[in-house]
């Protein structure tokens, strides 16, 4: 429980340690702050708006462990492990499993890659295997006569993400977490680890942008570039009922899955930068129409579509996130490829023992950084100009 300054006190009656801000309520940032307060460190939670009412809110909830890269697939298991024991111990956030479908249409080119690319899935660990087309049709309702090759993951499942966010932030309650809402926050400059809010002064030890769509301007206050850049998706939900499995068709390029008015559905994705204060939430026509006819071809589901949207992903130069330390002090959680809600109980992690062994002061080189190689968000100069490549797609996957 926290003691009468507002700090948590950690295990043993030991009073909290460092003082970290975390800027961006979604479902990494509230994860971060959570974890962080467990270790004994005093969070406080910035958002501009409301928990989960960014990107999060907008997410498809799509959960699964089937990658090839070693990095990717050992993330994904860690976040899966928790997904489920934060089913069983976590008020008001459930899991459900469901397996989950890759379909590779016979006219695809990346139809041949699909054996190996399960063969690296199977090899750290990942339950999923290659399936005939004839074989996936019998066991799943869906149309499988114009398919070359599938997979199915049987470790897969869904959430729904705003009830992710709720359950967490209020587990960071409880651990001594401190939140603001509707806090517009800039950086300073001169020193990183400062916020402010409004007209106030705020300092840390630390702080965690962990802003997804805002984070590049938001480390610009700071004098920090980041190739971070936002580009827009769209997704639907139809109130008809649907009893199948989760499924990716990767040559339409549309997952769909169980959802509690009947089915979700998306991709729409427009590889082109946006503007996220600035940027059409309503879905387009175009997309409407393609997905409605995949769903028709692929699952014999004509949508009866109840609500439908836009929300944004963000990209970096090589598909990758920046996580870690970007300035002393200063540390950022982002560019997710569409895949930062199913990372986020692992990233929580990652990046509160991360920031806590670096104020520490622990060799930040391998194997005693615990900061993963591939993520340094140093790698890149940060102004620059690179092509948005959608992260859903078979070969960004394998």
């Amino acid at each position: 429980m926290a003691d009468i300054n507002g700090r948590q006190a950690a295990g043993g009656g030991r009073e909290a340690g460092p003082k970290v801000a975390v800027v961006g309520g979604g479902a990494v940032g509230v994860t971060i702050a959570a974890d962080l307060a467990a270790r004994g460190t005093a969070v406080t939670l910035f958002d501009r708006g409301e928990l989960g009412s960014g990107s999060t809110g907008r997410a498809a909830g799509v959960l699964y462990d089937a990658y090839a890269e070693d990095v990717d697939a050992a993330l994904a298991a860690r976040s899966m492990e928790r997904f489920r024991a934060l089913s069983d111990s976590l008020p008001g956030f459930e899991f459900t499993p469901c397996p989950y479908v890759i379909a590779v249409r016979a006219d695809d080119e990346d139809a041949e890659a699909v054996p190996a690319m399960v063969d690296r899935m199977r090899e750290h660990g990942s339950s999923v295997s290659v399936v005939d087309p004839t074989t996936l049709g019998g066991r799943f309702p869906l149309h499988t006569d114009d398919l070359a090759v599938a997979a199915v993951a049987e470790g897969a499942g869904w959430t729904d993400p705003g009830s992710y966010v709720a359950a967490m932030s209020d587990r960071a309650r409880r651990e001594g977490v401190t939140v603001e809402t509707d806090a517009a926050v800039t950086l300073d400059p001169e020193a990183a680890a400062t916020v402010r809010v409004g007209g106030s002064v705020r300092e840390f030890d630390a702080a965690v942008v962990a802003t997804g769509a805002h984070t590049e301007r938001l480390l610009a206050t700071a004098g920090v570039d980041v190739p971070v850049k936002p580009y827009r998706v769209q997704a639907l939900v139809s109130r008809r009922p649907y009893a199948g499995p989760m499924a990716y068709d990767a040559t339409a390029g549309v997952y769909f899955r169980p959802h509690s008015a009947g089915l979700l559905a998306g991709d729409g994705t427009e590889p082109v930068e946006a503007d996220p204060d600035d940027y059409d939430r309503s879905a387009d026509d175009w997309f409407l129409e393609s997905v409605s006819e995949t769903l028709r071809q692929r699952a014999g589901h004509d949508p009866t579509i109840e609500r439908a949207w836009a929300g944004l992903c963000t990209a970096t130069p090589d598909g990758d996130p920046l996580v870690g330390q970007v300035a002393p002090g200063l540390f950022v959680a982002a560019g997710w490829q569409g895949h930062g809600f199913m990372r986020a109980p692992a990233i929580g992690e990652l990046v509160a023992e991360g920031v806590l062994a670096s104020l520490d002061e622990v060799d930040a080189t391998p194997p005693t950084s615990p900061w993963i190689d591939a993520f340094d968000p140093t790698r890149f100069d940060g102004n620059e100009t690179f092509e948005i490549v959608e992260g859903m797609t078979v070969r960004e996957r394998g």
